[in-house]
Formats: structure tokens, C-alpha cells, sequence
């Protein structure tokens, strides 16, 4: 795997390890203070993966090969 199909699949297993998280968290009830946090970081994720997508795109998305 190339240096760049290595960043990515990083990217999505920590986007993944923070969603196991949050399933935890979403156990509990949450607070202003918490739900705040929990909304920033979810636009964060979802930035993260518009800038990804758009990396594919751009000319990465032929050398991927999803299995």
C-alpha cells in the first residue's frame, strides 16, 4: 500500500475508534457541556471526511482499491 492509501485507511479507523467511543457515551445522559463537545467534534469528523473525499477525486480515487 502506497504511503497515501495508508493515511487514509488511519484516518478511518480513528474516525471509526471514535464512534465506538460515542456509542458509549450516548449510554449516558448527556450534558449541555457534553452535547456541545459531542456536536464540534461530529462537524470536525464530517470535514474531515469532505476533505478526504475530495482528495479522491482530485486523483487518488483510481490508485485506491477497496476490498
Amino acid at each position: 500500500m502506497s504511503s497515501s492509501q495508508d493515511k487514509l485507511v488511519d484516518l478511518f479507523n480513528r474516525i471509526g475508534y471514535f464512534f465506538r467511543r460515542l456509542e458509549i457515551y450516548t449510554g449516558i445522559p448527556p450534558t449541555s457541556a457534553m452535547m456541545d463537545i459531542i456536536v464540534e467534534i461530529m462537524v470536525e469528523v464530517l470535514s474531515i471526511l469532505a476533505m478526504a473525499t475530495h482528495e479522491l477525486k482530485r486523483g487518488q480515487l483510481s490508485t485506491l482499491t477497496l476490498v
